[in-house]
């Protein structure tokens, strides 16, 4: 963590897609390092979240957020007002994928999926970024941190399906370039991140194949949010080893 960020009084981030896996485990990190951390919410009736409050019940806020609607990421903005002035950090962690993400073009696609896929993973992030901005602007540290993934890549693009994941992570890459282009200027600072391959959730139950546990994963991505860049007017994406991923 920065030496120049001491965490008394607290910073404060704001987590989407906090209920379970790495967006759990990067509340779990922040809270360690101090951090008062507002955790979006979908899962109500997720337990973890829940279970986490309770070791850091006067920092960990949790907040109901559903990011394909821009009432709930208002609300949402309204909830962190009521307890706090500003906001220093927005991860957009929020992500889903699909079982139907195989099927290659010669079989029928699910449209309806590339949809659900689109909005969240792409309008999500758009969404909590507009609800929450006016916080942003109060805040010190005014970093906007986006968990994309390697499908999102175009230069690098290998598989022959996955569209509505690919294509909603190239999306997402996107927005966050036209956010980057605005916001910069106003002092913003911006991360695109791959997380590599995780035990996650992204398909709705808990994976099973992967490289990392969710706890695991949560580390370098910290220190990659938190830590100053060499020069903060390149937009880049980078791994979790800190290699450089073309768009």
């Amino acid at each position: 963590m920065r030496a120049d960020l001491d965490p008394r009084p607290p910073f404060h981030a704001f987590v989407t897609g906090a209920d379970r896996g790495l967006g759990l485990a990067l509340c779990t990190g922040l809270l360690r390092l101090g951090w008062r951390v507002f955790a979006g919410q979908h899962l109500t009736a997720w337990h973890e979240l829940a279970e986490l409050r309770s070791a850091y019940p006067d920092r960990l806020h949790l907040i109901r957020l559903d990011v394909t609607s821009i009432e709930s990421a208002q609300a949402a903005a309204q909830a962190v007002a009521s307890l706090a002035d500003h906001l220093d950090l927005l991860i957009n962690n929020a992500g889903v994928n699909t079982p139907t993400k195989t099927r290659p073009i010669r079989e029928a696609q699910d449209y309806d999926e590339m949809k659900r896929l689109y909005d969240v993973n792409a309008l999500g992030s758009l969404r909590a970024v507009e609800a929450l901005l006016p916080l942003m602007e109060r805040g010190t540290l005014k970093r906007m941190c986006f968990v994309s993934s390697e499908a999102g890549s175009i230069g690098r693009a290998q598989r022959k399906a996955w569209y509505g994941y690919c294509m909603s992570k190239a999306a997402l890459n996107m927005a966050t370039r036209l956010l980057f282009n605005y916001l910069r200027p106003d002092g913003y600072t911006f991360r695109v991140y791959h997380p590599g391959w995780i035990k996650s959730y992204i398909s709705g139950s808990k994976g099973t194949v992967g490289d990392m546990e969710p706890e695991e994963a949560a580390a370098p991505a910290l220190n990659y949010f938190l830590e100053p860049l060499a020069d903060e007017d390149q937009l880049v994406m980078r791994d979790w080893q800190g290699q450089l991923w073309e768009w």
